[in-house]
């Protein structure tokens, strides 16, 4: 007889311990899975889901909340207009008038034909809409640091509507604008104040423009500033110790 060619299996030894190494270094020699990121790798955390459900964003808020906001800021400067016609009623030279007879019919003239006091009146009212104008812009800014194009146009539709509301108002808690019933009321040769009149109506546009210089003034100045993306890049790749 012959000896087998395969020798036994040695009887501490089971079948399945010969198995192990070479599983084990097929598993090790298998490439990662492509489902998930590999060990190490940067990845963007997964902010945008919860910044779309709150009200603001990376990016500051949404478009919505800006309009709201936007709309508040008109109301509210439009309603400063108010002021400005108070003060301007108040604090502007008046033009003073005189009545006369002539032909058995009544005439106006000026008292000092000489005097600045109607350019005083457009004076008045350019000073006192930049002053407005000024704080509008820097109130603004103080509420909502961050700006952005709506506030930017609600500033300047409020200061052109509150300058219009001022204008207006001023017209009609003014003198009289009928000089010759104001004349035959007060008498020949009384003088009495000329109608507040803009005749500059360029100083409409005093408000919106000086809240609009003060506000991208002080945005660009004291604003907060967008994270440069090339030094997150550098700080992500330095190794850590």
């Amino acid at each position: 007889m012959t000896a087998p060619l395969t020798p036994p299996t040695p009887p501490n030894r089971r079948p399945s311990q010969s198995a192990q190494p070479a599983a084990s270094g097929e598993a090790a020699q298998q490439p990662p899975r492509p489902d998930g990121p590999a060990r190490g790798a940067w990845s963007a955390p997964e902010t945008h889901a919860g910044a779309a459900h709150s009200g603001y964003g990376q990016d500051g808020p949404g478009l919505r909340t800006e309009l709201w906001e936007a709309a508040v800021i008109t109301v509210a400067v439009t309603l400063c207009g108010v002021l400005l016609g108070l003060l301007w009623l108040w604090l502007a030279p008046r033009v003073p008038l005189v009545g006369d007879t002539v032909d058995n019919g009544w005439v106006v003239y000026l008292k000092d034909t000489e005097g600045e006091q109607a350019i005083g009146v457009d004076g008045t009212f350019t000073l006192l809409a930049l002053a407005l104008g000024v704080l509008s812009g820097a109130a603004v800014f103080l509420l909502r640091r961050r700006g952005g194009v709506p506030l930017v146009v609600a500033l300047c539709v409020g200061g052109l509507l509150g300058s219009l509301v001022a204008w207006r108002l001023g017209l009609w808690l003014g003198p009289q604008h009928d000089v010759i019933a104001h004349a035959k009321a007060v008498g020949k040769g009384v003088t009495f104040s000329a109608p507040l009149k803009l005749g500059a109506k360029g100083a409409l546009l005093a408000w919106p423009l000086a809240a609009l210089v003060v506000h991208l003034g002080l945005t660009a100045l004291f604003g907060p500033r967008d994270p440069d993306p090339y030094e997150e890049q550098s700080a992500a790749g330095e190794p850590q110790a």
